[in-house]
C-alpha cells in the first residue's frame, strides 16, 4: 500500500493497515473523572461511564485497580462479570459497593469510610469482547479531614435547630404579656373612657347604694320619733 505525506511517499504493509481498522472498530470508549475529593469517614463514588460499539452480553467484564499515591503495584479491588465481586482482601476488603448498570454503560462503584491512606490512582477498565480496546483514564482519589470551620457551622446549626423554636415561644409569651399590661394600665388611667358594661355595673352598684341609703335613713327617722313620744 502506497501512502502520500508532506515529504514524499511511504509504504504501509497491508497488515499494519488491517489491524488499525480492526483496533478503530472494535475500540471502547470509556469516561471517568480526572479527580475526586473525599472527606474521612464520608462514602464516596468512583465514577466510570462506557460505550461500546457492540451488544452489552455476560461475557462483558469490568475492573477497578488501584496504586497507592505511595507508589507501588496495582492492585485489583473489583471485579465485575454478570454480578459484582468486590474484593475480600487487603484495606478495601468489605468498603466496596457495585452502583454500576452495564446495560446503560455505568461502571461506577463506592467506597465506604474512605480514609487518606487511601490516596492514589484508580483505573477503571471495561471489555466487552470482541470490544477490548480502549483508552485507560485514572482517576486520582484525594481524602482529607474537613475542616474545623464546618464542625463549628455544624455545630451552630444544630443548636439554632434546637433551640430556635423555644426561643420563638418564649417571645411570643413575652409579647403577649406585654400587651396585656399595657391594656390594664390604659384602664387605669384618669379620663379613660369607660366601657359601656363598665359603666352598667357602677350604675347597678350605685342605684343600689342609694336606696339602702334611704332605707336608713327612714328606719332612723322612725327610731327617734318613738323615743320622743311621752308615755
Amino acid at each position: 500500500m502506497r501512502c502520500g505525506g508532506a515529504g514524499g511517499r511511504f509504504l504501509l504493509p497491508q497488515g499494519a493497515l488491517l489491524l488499525l481498522g480492526v483496533c478503530s472498530a472494535l475500540s471502547l470508549e470509556i469516561k471517568a473523572s480526572a479527580s475526586v475529593r473525599a472527606y474521612v469517614g464520608e462514602q464516596v463514588a468512583l465514577k466510570c461511564s462506557f460505550k461500546s460499539s457492540f451488544p452489552i452480553t455476560e461475557s462483558l467484564t469490568i475492573d477497578w485497580t488501584y496504586r497507592p499515591v505511595t507508589g507501588g503495584q496495582m492492585e485489583t479491588i473489583f471485579h465485575y462479570q454478570s454480578v459484582p465481586y468486590p474484593t475480600t482482601v487487603g484495606k478495601f476488603k468489605d468498603r466496596i459497593s457495585w452502583v454500576g448498570n452495564v446495560a446503560n454503560g455505568d461502571a461506577s462503584i463506592v467506597i465506604e469510610s474512605p480514609s487518606m491512606s487511601d490516596n492514589g490512582t484508580f483505573i477503571c477498565s471495561v471489555k466487552n469482547p470482541p470490544d477490548v480496546y480502549h483508552n485507560i483514564p485514572q482517576t486520582m482519589l484525594i481524602v482529607r479531614e474537613r475542616g474545623f470551620s464546618f464542625q463549628l457551622t455544624s455545630a451552630v446549626l444544630l443548636s439554632i435547630l434546637v433551640f430556635l423554636p423555644s426561643i420563638i415561644v418564649v417571645v411570643l409569651l413575652l409579647v403577649r404579656m406585654g400587651r396585656k399590661f399595657a391594656v390594664q394600665k390604659e384602664k387605669k388611667k384618669p379620663g379613660c373612657k369607660k366601657s359601656s358594661i363598665e359603666v352598667s355595673d357602677e350604675s347597678e352598684h350605685t342605684g343600689t347604694g342609694t336606696c339602702l341609703g334611704k332605707l336608713r335613713d327612714r328606719c332612723l327617722s322612725c327610731v327617734d320619733t318613738d323615743e320622743e313620744d311621752p308615755y
